[in-house]
C-alpha cells in the first residue's frame, strides 16, 4: 500500500465507459459539422422583373434532377390553383416542373420540392436576351417571358399571360 500525503493527486484513469464515448462523440460533431459544410447550393435564375424563377433540384439518389418554376403573378394563377385543389388529391398548386428528360407540367403538391432544411437556392437574375444553362437545362429571358428547356427538347414557357409546357 502506498502512503500519501496529504493535499496531494492522485491520477484518475478514464473509465472504460468514458473511452468508449470519446470516439463517438467525435464522429457525432464531425457529421453536425460535415452536413453544414455539404448544404447544397442549388442553381437557378429570376428575370429582371423577379416574377418568374427557375431552379435545379436534383432527384436524390441519382444523377439527375428537375427544373422547378413559379411565377408570382400571373392571369392564371387562380385557375391552376382551383384545378389544383380540385383534382382527385386536393393538393395546393406550386407551379411548374422540367424533368431530366420529360415534358414540362404544372405540378400540384402538398409541400416543399426539395430538403429545405439542406438545400439553398441560389438565385442569378438573367438579363432579357440573355441565356443560362445548368444540369442539361437551358433558360432563356425575353420580355414577352422565361422559356427552359431540357436536352430532349421538352420546356416550359412562363409569362404573366400565359404559360406553355411541351
Amino acid at each position: 500500500m502506498t502512503r500519501r500525503r496529504p493535499g496531494s493527486t492522485v491520477p484518475i484513469e478514464p473509465s472504460s465507459r468514458e473511452t468508449d464515448l470519446k470516439p463517438a462523440l467525435i464522429a457525432f460533431a464531425f457529421l453536425l459539422l460535415a452536413g453544414t459544410a455539404f448544404a447544397a447550393r442549388l442553381p437557378g435564375v429570376k428575370t429582371p422583373s423577379r416574377n418568374i424563377s427557375c431552379f435545379y433540384v436534383p432527384v436524390k439518389p441519382t444523377a439527375h434532377g428537375n427544373l422547378l418554376c413559379d411565377i408570382k403573378q400571373a392571369s392564371y394563377t387562380g385557375r391552376l390553383q382551383r384545378s389544383c385543389i380540385d383534382g382527385p388529391a386536393g393538393l395546393d398548386w406550386h407551379g411548374f416542373e422540367l424533368s431530366w428528360n420529360g415534358r414540362g407540367r404544372v405540378v400540384c403538391t402538398g409541400g416543399v420540392l426539395y430538403d429545405i432544411g439542406h438545400d439553398t437556392p441560389s438565385f442569378v437574375v438573367l438579363g432579357y436576351g440573355r441565356s443560362w444553362r445548368s444540369h442539361g437545362f437551358a433558360c432563356v429571358s425575353r420580355r414577352s417571358g422565361l422559356t427552359c428547356t431540357n436536352r430532349f427538347g421538352h420546356g416550359v414557357f412562363l409569362a404573366r399571360e400565359s404559360w406553355r409546357a411541351w
